[in-house]
């Protein structure tokens, strides 16, 4: 057998992949249960209640590549009335936890705008964590008419 330059090119293509091959993404899609089990992680055994934050979100997303959030909390931001972080979860998305907010005194309002990719419908959800522990909730459900992360 001669080794012409276009099979040794194809040879060493085929051995470089190789490696990658376990590498390559699985498709999967979360459950409800990790998500549930991600905001009970984030609200460290408080109830999570109704009230101070707000979450805006489409009800029908055309695309879901690109769905526009915003999270808003009506808060002081100084001693007990501190927000510390704002969780938003899509419990039907291959990773629950979409976004991560962290705030401080010096943040002036707890409020954040995002976009992110829905996979299909599903809920989408937003916790707040105050300083004296307190968590707040809001969740919304979006329609989504052409996936984002799964097709």
């Amino acid at each position: 057998m001669t080794f012409t330059r276009r099979r040794m090119l194809v040879l060493a293509a085929g051995a470089a992949a190789i490696p990658i091959l376990p590498l390559a993404p699985i498709p999967a899609f979360a459950s409800a249960e990790e998500a549930a089990k991600l905001m009970a992680d984030f609200a460290a055994g408080k109830e999570a209640v109704a009230g101070k934050l707000k979450l805006t979100a489409p009800e029908i997303a055309e695309n879901g590549n690109t769905v526009p959030i915003t999270v808003d909390v009506d808060s002081k931001m100084e001693g007990d009335d501190l927000v510390q972080s704002i969780v938003i979860f899509a419990d039907g998305n291959p990773r629950p936890e979409v976004a991560t907010f962290h705030f401080t005194a010096l943040s002036g309002t707890a409020a954040a705008t995002t976009r992110m990719r829905l996979a299909k419908t599903q809920n989408v959800i937003a916790m707040a964590k105050m300083s004296d522990g307190t968590v707040y909730m809001d969740k919304k459900e979006v329609k989504v008419t052409i996936g984002g992360c799964g097709g």
